[in-house]
């Protein structure tokens, strides 16, 4: 695909056209790529389990988060609301001595870890599988494509493209890096790993890595590596279940053409249906795949079944 950095509506709309997938699995649909990731594809992840270890793919949730406010996403906030001492000095009403600790979290469903639901973007009013925006997503939440529908779903073969160690330096991106499908096939080889339909795609450009090093700073929403708009033909044909990468926004910051934000979102969100994932850390996980030169494994990552969600927080696991 070549671009016309002066014609970001252009782009957007031939892309839409051209990698839609309205229909392909009936009028009703509220899973889009997720019905890539079938019975066969889960039984094919967990037996890629050889050592049992684990791997968390979260970031911490707390007050020490990435977020800077931007359109009222703030780091979690955790308030205890019974605490030890309330129950040394005996204020809870409670008999024979029992005491307890309760707690509560106030958070944007996307302010770290997470999915981007369904219902999460439109393209000219329209949501996935062709919908009005106005009466699929209202105040009452996603009336359709809640990101409960997908709690059972996500789980299966998943792969990591280390794209960072495979064409960065010291194993980083810079900042502004498009990652393109050719980037993303050359990662594959050079692993020697195949990027299979109905996979979960893990995308480490090392961004996360040099931020929780030298500190925050623009890391959400400022510049970053990520996915070129270009890799819309190369998500359509690989027929991949949901990817996910270590940046804020999946998609190569600044965007490719002028006056525009988040084109790749536009097109592969409500008219590819696919599922993506940002904030992921993956350090761990990369580490030990470059120690032992395997680079598919098991992965679950379900939303919490958030009903009306356009997204939600959550604990990927990796298994291997």
């Amino acid at each position: 695909m070549r671009l016309d950095r002066n014609d970001p509506e252009g782009a957007v709309a031939r892309a839409a056209k051209a990698y839609s997938n309205w229909g392909r699995w009936g009028a009703d649909d509220r899973l889009g790529t997720l019905n890539f990731l079938t019975e066969d594809k889960r039984r094919q992840g967990a037996a890629l389990v050889r050592r049992g270890v684990s791997f968390s793919l979260a970031q911490p949730f707390d007050m020490n988060g990435p977020q800077k406010g931007w359109r009222r996403r703030t780091n979690p906030v955790h308030t205890m609301l019974d605490t030890g001492a309330d129950a040394a000095l005996g204020t809870q009403g409670l008999p024979h001595g029992i005491g307890g600790a309760d707690d509560v979290v106030a958070m944007p469903l996307q302010c770290s870890t997470q999915w981007d639901g369904l219902g999460h973007i439109f393209d000219h009013g329209k949501a996935w599988n062709g919908r009005d925006a106005a009466t699929t997503v209202t105040s009452d939440g996603d009336l359709v494509t809640g990101i409960e529908h997908m709690a059972a779903q996500i789980a299966g073969r998943a792969v990591l493209l280390d794209v960072g160690r495979a064409i960065g330096t010291d194993g980083e991106l810079t900042d502004g890096f498009a990652i393109t499908a050719e980037h993303l096939e050359e990662t594959a080889r050079a692993q020697g790993v195949s990027v299979e339909r109905g996979d979960i795609v893990l995308v480490r450009t090392g961004q996360l890595a040099r931020v929780r090093r030298e500190g925050w700073g623009e890391y959400a929403g400022g510049p970053a590596p990520g996915l070129s708009f270009t890799t819309a033909e190369w998500l359509h044909r690989s027929e991949i279940a949901a990817i996910a990468t270590d940046t804020w926004g999946f998609e190569v910051r600044p965007n490719e053409f002028e006056a525009a934000f988040q084109p790749l979102h536009q097109v592969v969100i409500p008219n590819m249906g696919l599922l993506v994932g940002e904030m992921w850390n993956l350090e761990a996980l990369a580490d030990d795949c470059a120690s032992d030169g395997v680079f598919a494994f098991f992965l679950a990552a379900p939303p919490l079944p958030i009903t009306g969600a356009v997204g939600s927080p959550i604990n990927p696991l990796a298994v291997k």
